[in-house]
């Protein structure tokens, strides 16, 4: 049955391919508007719809990890990428990869050809009036950037610059310990104590170790966003620069000595659980392995796990947490939606989930039905959680990962068996939230 209202789908990423593709099945006329060929982003080169533009892989397909999970929930509720995926699949170990050309042609291919879908090769500088969904990526163009800003209130970031976040379980409760500088206010931020040696062997770690290349238009966003420098390019610039900027040590007693160390690492809340803490202004261009050493070398550090490395690079998204609910509908405007990267998200396959979210929500409001839901246990209710968490003040974007997950009832050791664990809570909540709703 063909619902009449004809819904406007900005951008053909993704997000936006599952957006429609949802959007049509609940019986929705749809058209896609998509700039591509008529005109490209700098990370984008294919004509096709849905391409890949930074890796061909869609990470780790087994399901006790965060990625396979995902992957998991989004077939169950209907993904239209994720099994053209398997279909053009390349090998690639334990990951899901694709022949990215294959892919995309499948894709537009798939959307091309149902009824109800239409691709409009034409760039839009104004935002549609609701109904719509919104998803034209982390490097949406000027114009349309210029006119979400004025819809949400100058709140759209032009600048990632996120720091590393760790698992709070994983850190050293021996070594850390939590303190407010001066006793001031609540004990709310982790400290990892450092003294004069371990100071200056990671300082030497740091500045020496291997930094991402730069594509010409992140350095010239490197060089309008001086307030967000990376770490290690202020310790670039002294041996003391970082124990007088964001490792100063003043207002803190070590409990171990009680005395002031020589410099300290803070780590903030990441989420209003408290299971995700981030490094204080440790946003970074190091290359990720090299993350994982050099940051490994702060002390209460050694055996983190990282649920995200530090990026730096241009990325449109939204302060979502203020701006969207867990729909992904904006608060202001709710049959506007925003789907992919630009909430937040991070990554291939959570943009493409978020794209599931927005169209089936999208199409219930508009049939009179209640939005879903889905469970805080599953990753697909986990990111639509993160990303509007009122508690998050000062939001970054998040991929997928079995830190933003509920803690489990029970303490199990063995990394393996306690992520299985994750996933198969994940299913059967799904599984059980599915069966009592009409999808």
């Amino acid at each position: 049955m063909e619902n009449k209202q004809n819904i406007s789908v900005i951008g053909g990423g993704l997000a936006g391919c599952e957006a429609a593709w949802q959007l049509a099945e609940a019986g929705f006329p749809v058209t896609v508007y998509e700039m591509k060929p008529l005109k490209f982003t700098p990370a984008h080169h294919y004509k096709g719809l849905a391409e890949l533009v930074c890796s061909n892989s869609l990470k780790a397909d087994r399901l006790a990890s965060a990625a396979g999970l995902l992957k998991a929930e989004m077939e169950r509720m209907g993904s239209l990428l994720i099994p053209c995926a398997r279909k053009v699949s390349v090998p690639a170990g334990g990951a899901l990869a694709v022949d990215r050309e294959l892919f995309s042609d499948m894709v537009t291919e798939k959307l091309t050809s149902h009824p109800l879908i239409t691709i409009k090769s034409e760039e839009v500088t104004t935002l549609p009036s609701s109904p719509a969904v919104i998803a034209s990526g982390p490097l949406t163009a000027d114009g349309l950037a210029k006119s979400i800003e004025e819809k949400c209130g100058q709140r759209l970031s032009f600048f990632d610059a996120a720091a590393p976040i760790v698992t709070y379980e994983s850190l050293d409760k021996d070594v850390t310990f939590f303190a407010a500088r001066y006793d001031r206010g609540d004990a709310d931020y982790i400290n990892c104590p450092m003294n004069r040696e371990e100071y200056l062997a990671f300082y030497e770690a740091l500045v020496n170790a291997e930094r991402a290349p730069l594509s010409e238009f992140d350095k010239e966003i490197f060089r309008v966003y001086e307030g967000c420098m990376p770490i290690e390019v202020l310790a670039s610039r002294g041996e003391d620069t970082m124990r007088f900027g964001p490792l100063k040590p003043v207002g803190l007693r070590d409990p171990r000595t009680g005395k002031r160390p020589y410099a300290v690492v803070q780590l903030r809340r990441e989420n209003s659980q408290g299971t995700l803490f981030n490094l204080v202004g440790f946003q970074t261009n190091l290359k990720f392995p090299e993350q994982k050493r050099v940051f490994s070398m702060i002390p209460g550090l050694a055996n983190a796990d990282f649920m995200r490395y530090g990026v730096m690079h241009r990325n449109s998204f939204l302060d979502s947490p203020r701006l969207l609910s867990s729909d992904y509908s904006l608060k202001s405007d709710p049959l506007l939606f925003f789907a992919g990267q630009i909430t937040g998200v991070e990554g291939y396959i959570e943009s493409a989930a978020s794209g599931i979210m927005a169209g089936k929500n999208l199409a219930r409001k508009l049939l009179g039905k209640e939005p879903l839901t889905l469970p805080r246990e599953t990753m697909m209710g986990a990111l639509a959680a993160y990303i509007s968490d009122a508690s998050v003040r000062e939001f970054q974007p998040m991929g997928c990962n079995m830190g933003i997950l509920p803690d489990l009832p029970e303490r199990i050791r063995d990394k393996k068996a306690k992520y299985q664990a994750y996933a198969d809570r994940a299913l059967k909540a799904l599984k059980e939230y599915l069966s009592v709703k009409e999808v």
